[in-house]
């Protein structure tokens, strides 16, 4: 088959028109949120190719009626036709009125297909044709490619033909039963792997949210698997699974931002196209799959409360966690080294940890900012924020909302005067951790045979911090302490919150419906922010 035999032109909203290749051999994972017009694309796929697609529909029925064919040859083709025709119209992208009539189709296909091989096998034995039928049965039975699919595919099923062209399963060497009576998963895998094996030679294979009804420990090795079974195919997949296209690295990605409509129909998307050509490391792919075009990589850990405050403050950017301030820097620098991927504009936040003015301005080239935060906490416990939270309360209970804030934060020095070794020694912890991730011996500097030393006069960077601690606790400076310390293990963030009348939950989800509700309060955490705000917002 030659390349590019399928079509698939999509119109951009810049006023251009991008052409997706699709060779055989070659798969194409679709990926968007819900209500960019991913279905609507997937349609106009499948009518830029009808005469050579096969559409496998994301609202797919899984059961069978019987385990056995229920139509006729005729009664097929008539079938198929209807569909087809059926499957061409607009509406066919939410309901699907031959739903029990696909699954037969699929239990015909594969019963037929395993019949005509074993005719093909028996006339060229009648013929005395010998070699010819060594060639026929060389080529694999349906069902047996199916069962093999499903071993891989950690599903411990076999499936046989019986008596009468019934189909019948067995578990783990249990006796046959009808295939009727396999779980909706079983069902949904044996229904997509008969469709594909059973599809023209040279067919585009259009799948629509192959996840339905099947954990990613089975889908993902069972396109792997399809996908070297049927090279002569091109797959395109539609999934809202962002690792099932990261588990197939050599798959092209399509993703669809968003869509513009005139009226009742789509005029044109907002599309970004990564080619199975791009090398493009795993791990910025993994990061970039499904992100919008700005990123903003956090130090910690995938904590919702991290995502969710800087997702409100910053919602045209994705968030995505990256461990410390090194794996940070070494993931903006990873992506802006990457030409392929020009139309991602990657930032980072880390902590300051006392770095000079030059550092920080070395950083901010990067598209880095570095603020004096230990948590996020220092952003919802901010003393702004708490002013904030208390005349929101006053508002809605009556109580006075100084002798809120007064009530929330009296006892902080109090509380954190208690913690004063080890909240430096956390403080200092993470620096020096930072300062070894930092000055690992790069594989340079390991072709070099040098010897690698790194020493940390910990006992001096202690007493630094203890000296910063107490200027703090003599000046009274609570907005320094709630930033600079991790304040969560100390009892300050309890007494805030009993100082305010208000549970753990109920504060930190007033202050997010606070950034929702208020401009001044989205202004302030900008504000707050604002090396990283100068940087997104530029």
């Amino acid at each position: 088959m030659s390349e590019n035999k399928f079509k698939f032109k999509i119109p951009t909203s810049n006023n251009e028109t991008i052409i997706v290749p699709l060779n055989e051999g070659n798969a194409l994972f679709v990926l968007g949120a819900n209500g960019v017009g991913k279905s609507t694309l997937m349609h106009n796929l499948f009518i830029q190719n009808r005469n050579h697609a096969k559409r496998i529909l994301a609202h797919r029925q899984t059961w069978f009626t019987d385990n056995a064919m229920n139509m006729t040859a005729s009664q097929k083709k008539e079938t198929e036709n209807r569909i087809k025709a059926t499957d061409s119209q607009a509406d066919s992208r939410w309901k699907d009125g031959y739903s029990q009539a696909r699954t037969s189709l699929s239990i015909f296909d594969l019963i037929n297909s395993e019949n005509i091989r074993a005719r093909n096998i028996a006339s060229a034995v009648d013929r005395n044709n010998i070699e010819l039928a060594k060639r026929h049965s060389e080529s694999q039975a349906p069902i047996k490619a199916i069962n093999e699919l499903l071993a891989l595919s950690n599903i411990p099923i076999t499936i046989t033909l019986g008596r009468d062209e019934q189909l019948f399963a067995s578990k783990n060497g249990s006796a046959q039963y009808s295939i009727a009576e396999l779980s909706d998963g079983e069902r949904n895998a044996l229904l997509i792997s008969a469709d594909v094996l059973t599809a023209e030679p040279n067919s585009l294979i259009i799948l629509d949210e192959p996840e339905r009804h099947l954990h990613r420990s089975i889908i993902s090795p069972l396109l792997t698997t399809l996908f070297k079974k049927r090279d002569d195919c091109v797959f395109v997949i539609s999934t809202h699974d962002v690792n099932l296209s990261i588990d197939h690295p050599e798959s092209s990605v399509l993703m669809i931002r968003s869509c513009q409509w005139s009226g009742s129909n789509i005029k044109d998307w907002d599309v970004d196209l990564i080619s199975s050509n791009d090398q493009i490391p795993e791990t910025i792919k993994r990061d970039i799959l499904g992100s919008k075009r700005e990123i903003l990589f956090v130090e910690g850990e995938s904590l919702s409360l991290d995502r969710q405050i800087y997702q409100l403050i910053f919602p045209s950017v994705t968030v995505i966690p990256q461990g410390n301030c090194s794996q940070v820097e070494r993931a903006v620098e990873g992506i802006k080294a990457t030409e392929k991927i020009h139309w991602i504009s990657p930032y980072g936040l880390v902590d300051s940890d006392d770095r000079t003015e030059e550092q920080i301005q070395n950083l901010r080239s990067k598209g880095i900012a570095a603020l004096p935060f230990y948590s996020v906490e220092s952003l919802y416990y901010h003393l702004d924020v708490i002013k904030r939270v208390a005349s929101r309360l006053s508002s809605v209970t009556g109580v006075n909302s100084s002798s809120l804030f007064d009530d929330a934060t009296k006892n902080i020095v109090r509380d954190i005067s208690l913690h004063r070794e080890r909240l430096c020694s956390r403080l200092c912890e993470k620096r020096i951790r930072d300062t070894i991730m930092s000055s690992l011996p790069k594989h340079q500097d390991i072709q070099s045979k040098n010897n690698f030393n790194l020493v940390i006069d910990v006992s001096s960077v202690l007493e630094k911090e203890l000296t910063h601690f107490d200027k703090l606790i003599t000046d009274q400076n609570l907005l320094g302490l709630i930033s600079r310390y991790p304040v969560r293990e100390t009892p300050v963030l309890t007494n805030i919150l009993k100082g305010l009348r208000l549970t753990k939950d109920d504060y930190e989800g007033t202050v997010r419906k606070l950034i929702v509700d208020d401009p001044e309060t989205m202004g302030l955490f900008k504000v707050i922010l604002k090396p990283l705000t100068d940087l997104i917002e530029r």
